[in-house]
């Protein structure tokens, strides 16, 4: 049975739940689908004040889910699945109340970028951070590059990016990638507690501090999306992407000649 994304409202806080937890909440096409619509509907709501976005089981996500790879929109072209896929995840933009990321475990590739396009995140000792995608032959796309550049500089998003190094919980709180880490058992309180600190202050104050924050940042990060757009359609057709994919099929080692 494939996973799902739930939401849920308690007053003016909402609740985004990723559930596919036998997966480590690995995302595939439907749960793509599910999120894109709990996102346009909660920026269609002015009644929602605060936002948590969290994980069933042991990980807020551990990206995508490669059983399902190959299964999805075959009428599109990969450049217009990748422009459906920011697209939909650029709703958090769109969404007035602030959203904040519980994340325990694994948060990888595409997973771990969607959190970092949310206003705050939180994590657990045991959390784990990973871009991967260069070693499986593409390059993250969901504007997390961009992001970890403007957070931590050039160093740890080129260490993260081109080796696939995992970052540590301790290692995050230092570069600010996370905000606070607490314990497992206190997650979701502590997020739903901060959630509702957001909800009790003025709504105006905190719509216009969001917009100072996100005018500083935003510019930026909708570049980069935009130049992964276009090289990941590239490497898509490039010939090093294809041997990549070949000498995986046939259990050898790849012959990459850079084009």
């Amino acid at each position: 049975m494939s996973g799902q994304v739930t939401l849920s409202i308690d007053g003016a806080i909402a609740t985004i739940t990723n559930d596919n937890a036998d997966k480590h909440n690995a995302f595939d096409d439907a749960m793509d689908a599910q999120l894109f619509a709990v996102l346009g509907e909660l920026k269609e709501r002015t009644d929602i004040r605060a936002v948590v976005w969290r994980g069933e089981g042991k990980s807020f996500s551990s990206g995508r889910d490669v059983g399902a790879l190959g299964g999805g929109d075959v009428d599109l072209t990969h450049h217009e699945l990748m422009s459906r896929g920011h697209r939909g995840i650029q709703q958090i933009w769109e969404i007035e109340a602030p959203i904040i990321a519980a994340i325990q475990g694994w948060a990888i590739g595409a997973s771990f970028q969607r959190a970092l396009l949310c206003d705050i995140r939180i994590c657990t000792p045991d959390a784990r951070f990973m871009l991967p995608e260069v070693g499986h032959g593409v390059i993250p796309d969901t504007g997390g590059m961009g992001v970890l550049y403007e957070m931590c500089g050039h160093g740890l998003v080129s260490d993260m990016v081109l080796t696939g190094r995992r970052l540590s919980a301790e290692e995050a709180l230092g570069h600010g990638v996370v905000s606070r880490i607490v314990d497992a058992d206190q997650l979701d309180e502590v997020a739903h507690e901060m959630a509702a600190k957001i909800a009790a202050a003025p709504a105006v104050t905190v719509k216009l501090a969001r917009r100072v924050i996100g005018h500083l940042a935003r510019p930026e990060i909708r570049s980069s999306m935009e130049d992964e757009l276009f090289y990941q359609t590239f490497n898509n057709k490039s010939d090093d992407y294809a041997e990549a994919r070949a000498a995986r099929a046939e259990d050898r080692d790849p012959n990459f000649k850079g084009s």
